[in-house]
């Protein structure tokens, strides 16, 4: 037999002594005697190989060796703390003389082969394959089975199944060496319900105040659906803090929770007990100043807002210190750090409380005056530095400011280059002692040109849409060939081209825009290029006359300049337009002429303020407002024609057509004579054009956003005897897409209603020929799904009403159309926005078949505004 030395699973030393045969047993064994180590075997061995073990072991022949000894003991420790093996053994094969021979004889750990989980869904299996690391070839050790079986019942405990039970088997697989499959049974019950939350203690604050200072605790309600109940512990005991904070936001300073209590009301529903101690309420005393030297005690006075006397409130106290929840937040901490004092400390110590009232010593340390050392960015692959840095508020050189920084993650997540989310200035190397800071803007760009690729049916035929848009372009490389990726990018340019056609109609519009024209300040340039093209159609035969057509070509230029004042949100916009307006053989119904042309001069002048951020693709807080007035020469004042005369006879003209009818043999010269006066009249056309658009951001709670919008847009003439353009007018109701408008309509969405469905019937011709005013009040809740670079997607819900009105005279800005309904939008880098809207209008529109309300209308977006 042999002599062994083994260590099994209980982790106990055992040393046996065994002879090897019937000759060995002759040879005697000396406890504690010192041998030479003459050989060492290793046996068992199924996966490792011998001499990688004898190696790991430390022993090599020809070494001294104490029989039993540390030595051994120390190889047994080594080997098992691997967690590789079930059994380790030393045995003794062989003594001769003063040598001895040992064998090392291991047991390994099976690997995993295979893991099967029952109980959950399919695709949350690799999930947690992967957070428990039981991939394939793994070691199946008994802490692994339990820290396995741990981490599924926290994990579901932590989703509110309390509940949750987890087996966890393994077999033998046969098609591998030492190795087991394993089988995970997860069975998590149903979630448990909090069916009462019972207080104890309470007698100056009620119960039904202190369940709603338990935010993510809830009992079960019917009517409540936006927050579920549910057992959390890490969620219950955030929430016991804020009892607490609750009682200090109410005076009661030494409020405690004394015991919190879970109690089985059945297998799915549980009370929670929770006993306070109230303690007596506080007030708050003398706040004393202490260090300051950069502010007087009356200014910081103000911006805590704590009078002596006020009930004591604890929470109120540290966030008028130091507002976690805000970095923007009016409090000391920002008061001095917007001022360059990033070393700066504030603390509110109690120095004295005599009876109900509590004195108090705020204690500041204001610290070295801190300046900007070096400012540096990263992760901008594609956009130049410059395009970044120009919109930087944080400069080498400058005072250290919390809201410059602030700002800047704002104006680099408008760019819409960068992933707004993940704008992240990182404060590096503070050297409080020569009042220096780095600070480091790590970005990770996102996809800033969009193609748009259309095709459907419409207009009497198909209708095929290409549009590509550059919005970080470069125009200074677009010549050299090695800056194409796929096309030049970096400056921020913006460059687009859209092409539209099908049968009766095509759309052709070039843009370009500089954002800092100059390179030095922002003042944006645009230059843009269209012209449309429609051809007669005949609905009947569906046939195009190209010999019939009307067009309009126009090209415009305007500078945009970021003002200072009245603050720098603002900018001050300027440009100059010419529409040229060409008729051949063609009658829209506007004119009273089909041959001809009629021309359009403007000027634009806009003042826009935009705060909302930081994103711009999901706001969450600030405004965005815009006032643009459209004007052109009244070209009547400085002429002589006698425009009265003209609509005198035009409108003798037309009621001598409607008395003798269009087939009569005095109709044609009437028209050739209307058409004459009407392109005379209408030679160069006048009108101003107002119009106001305002949109407002809140966050709700979390990522729930807000939005309120209100638009009102106004047409009006100089000279009543022209009176209104038959252009530029609001068609109001539908999608708001207006892809195909050749008279420099407005398309104002409306959801609820079909396209253009809420423009009034001109009584006059019978037909819509769009409004002169119109105004439209909406409010939008919505929530992201994700913002993650690649897309965008929220949820919304809205509420809208509007209208369009003939004249100002039938103007009623309560008179209105309303809609509700539900919308999803996809913000993708490479095609902009796409979306869906379910709206339905609650009153009837101005179609003459319209018989009602408008009920459910369905609506795609593709392209629109944000």
């Amino acid at each position: 037999m042999k002599k062994f030395i083994s260590i099994g699973l209980l982790f106990t030393l055992t040393f046996l002594l065994f002879t090897t045969s019937t000759k060995a047993q002759e040879t005697s064994y000396e406890d504690g005697k010192n041998y030479i180590l003459g050989g060492l075997e290793v046996t068992g061995i199924k996966s490792y190989n011998e001499q990688t073990v004898k190696t790991y072991t430390g022993l090599r022949v020809g070494q001294p060796i104490t029989i039993p000894g540390e030595q051994i003991s120390a190889v047994i420790n080594k080997l098992w703390g691997l967690e590789l093996f079930t059994d380790i053994s030393f045995f003794i094969t062989n003594i001769e003389d003063d040598k001895i021979f040992l064998e090392l004889n291991i047991i390994e750990r099976p690997t995993l082969s295979k893991v099967t989980v029952y109980g959950v869904k399919e695709k949350k299996v690799s999930e947690i394959v992967k957070d428990t690391d039981l991939k394939k070839g793994k070691k199946i050790t008994e802490s692994l089975i339990a820290n396995t079986k741990n981490y599924l019942q926290n994990k579901y405990k932590k989703q509110g199944y309390l509940n949750t039970k987890v087996t966890i088997a393994t077999a033998i697989d046969t098609s591998e060496t030492n190795a087991q499959n394993m089988v995970i049974n997860v069975h998590k019950g149903d979630k448990v319900k909090v069916k009462d939350i019972i207080f104890e203690g309470n007698e100056q604050l009620q119960a039904k105040k202190l369940q709603k200072a338990l935010k993510k605790t809830k009992k079960k309600k019917l009517y409540r659906f936006w927050k579920k109940s549910k057992y959390i512990e890490d969620d219950f005991n955030e929430d016991l803090t804020s009892l607490v904070d609750k009682y200090a936001e109410n005076g009661y300073r030494d409020a405690r929770v004394l015991s919190d209590t879970i109690i089985n009301v059945d297998e799915n529903n549980i009370n929670i007990k929770i006993k306070v101690e109230e303690g007596n309420k506080y007030y708050f005393g003398d706040i004393d100043f202490v260090g300051n030297t950069v502010y007087t005690d009356r200014q910081l006075a103000q911006v805590l807002g704590i009078k002596k006397g006020n009930t004591y409130n604890g929470v109120l106290l540290k966030k008028r210190i130091a507002d976690d929840t805000k970095p923007d937040a009016e409090d000391i901490t920002n008061l001095y750090q917007n001022n360059g004092y990033l070393f700066s400390s504030i603390n509110p110590v109690e120095v004295s409380a005599e009876n109900d009232t509590i004195n108090f010593e705020i204690r500041i340390i204001e610290g070295k005056e801190t300046f900007l050392d070096h400012v540096t960015v990263n992760g901008n692959d594609k956009t130049n530095d410059h395009v970044i840095f120009r919109e930087l508020r944080t400069k080498p050189g400058q005072k250290y400011n919390k809201s410059d920084i602030i700002r800047s993650i704002r104006e680099l997540g408008q760019l819409g280059f960068f992933d707004a989310e993940n704008i992240k200035p990182d404060i590096q190397n503070p050297d409080p002692n020569a009042g220096t800071v780095d600070i480091d803007y790590s970005l990770v760009e996102a996809g800033s040109s969009q193609i748009e690729l259309q095709g459907g049916y419409g207009g009497g035929g198909f209708i095929g849409t290409l549009g590509l848009s550059f919005s970080n372009f470069s125009m200074q490389n677009l010549f050299k060939g090695e800056a194409y990726k796929p096309v030049p990018m970096g400056d921020g340019q913006t460059f687009s081209l859209r092409l539209q056609a099908s049968r009766s109609f095509r759309v052709y519009s070039l843009n370009f825009s500089e954002p800092w024209l100059g390179g030095k300040k922002p003042v944006r340039f645009n230059l843009s290029f269209s012209r449309t093209q429609q051809f007669q159609y005949d609905f009947i035969n569906r046939e195009v006359n190209k010999d019939r057509q009307f067009s309009i070509t126009g090209v415009s230029a305007g500078l945009a300049k970021r003002v200072q004042w009245p603050d720098d949100f603002f900018t001050i916009s300027h440009s100059l337009g010419y529409q040229l307006y060409d008729f051949r053989n063609y009658n829209i119904g506007l004119f009273n002429f089909g041959n001809g042309s009629a021309n359009g001069l403007t000027y634009t002048f806009g003042v826009s303020r935009n705060s909302s951020g930081p994103s711009r693709i999901f706001p969450m807080t600030g405004s965005n407002f815009e006032f643009t007035g459209k004007f052109t020469p009244p070209f009547s004042l400085f002429s002589d024609k006698d425009y009265k005369s003209i609509k005198d006879e035009s409108e003798e003209l037309l009621n001598e057509l409607r008395t003798v009818g269009p087939d009569d043999a005095s109709a044609p010269a009437i028209n050739r004579r209307l058409e004459q006066l009407e392109e005379e009249r209408f030679k160069w056309l006048e009108f101003y054009k107002i119009k106001f658009k305002g949109d407002w951001y809140t966050r709700i709670v979390d990522k729930l956003v807000l939005r309120t919008n209100t638009e009102f847009g106004f047409l009006g003439h100089y000279n009543p005897d022209i009176g209104d353009v038959p252009f530029e007018r609001f068609f109001v109701g539908g999608d708001g897409l207006g892809n195909f408008t050749l008279d420099g309509r407005d398309v104002v969405q409306l959801r609820g209603y079909e396209n253009s469905s809420l423009t009034p019937i001109d009584p006059l011709t019978g037909s819509q020929e769009g409004g002169v005013i119109y105004n439209k009040f909406s409010m939008e809740l919505r929530y992201p799904l994700t913002l993650k670079p690649s897309a965008s997607i929220y949820a919304l819900t809205f509420l809208e009403a509007g209208n369009a009105f003939n004249n100002f005279s039938e103007f009623n800005p309560f008179q209105v159309k309303r809609s509700a309904g539900v919308g999803l939008r996809i913000f993708m880098p490479a095609f902009g926005l796409l979306g869906i809207d379910f709206g339905y209008g609650f009153d009837e529109d101005y179609s003459p078949q319209s018989n009602g309300p408008s009920g459910w209308q369905t609506h795609f977006i593709i392209g629109q505004q944000f």
